[in-house]
């Protein structure tokens, strides 16, 4: 009875670990999956002002059967592809190679969406902060 005792309160100790730990995980996987529904909704076509808000839409729409919190910011990059070295410059793309002209190769336009939530732990664990920051960006192609 004494071993019970002693072993019980470890065992739960560990049992809620492993679910909050699992909470996170779940969590992480929908933050990521909210940008990567965003960055495939927005590779459909070249981006415009109205659509950058129809792709954040598009990224919060799929979070929310998860996260309540989540926001998502998307944005427009380039670069410059070359196809004689097979290379892309700069790599990674960045989002002030939009409005110039490549000089060698074809411009190539991208989709990036950063989606972010806080995940709030069940429990106060004295030690452990309360709650997570998390987030996940998603980049895709734009359809030519």
């Amino acid at each position: 009875m004494a071993e019970f005792a002693i072993v019980v309160p470890l065992l739960t100790l560990m049992l809620l670990g492993l679910v909050e730990l699992g909470r996170f995980t779940y969590y992480s996987i929908a933050v990521g999956n909210a940008a990567n529904a965003g960055a495939q909704y927005g590779s459909q076509s070249t981006t415009t002002a109205a659509q950058t808000a129809a792709i954040q839409t598009a990224a919060t729409t799929d979070g929310q059967n998860n996260i309540h919190n989540i926001t998502a910011v998307a944005t427009t990059v380039c670069s410059c592809w070359n196809d004689s070295a097979g290379t892309e410059s700069p790599a990674p793309p960045v989002a002030a190679q939009c409005g110039l002209d490549c000089t060698t190769g074809t411009r190539v336009t991208y989709v990036q969406v950063r989606t972010s939530g806080n995940y709030s732990a069940l429990f106060n664990y004295g030690l452990l902060p309360a709650s997570f920051s998390v987030s996940a960006t998603a980049t895709m192609r734009v359809r030519q």
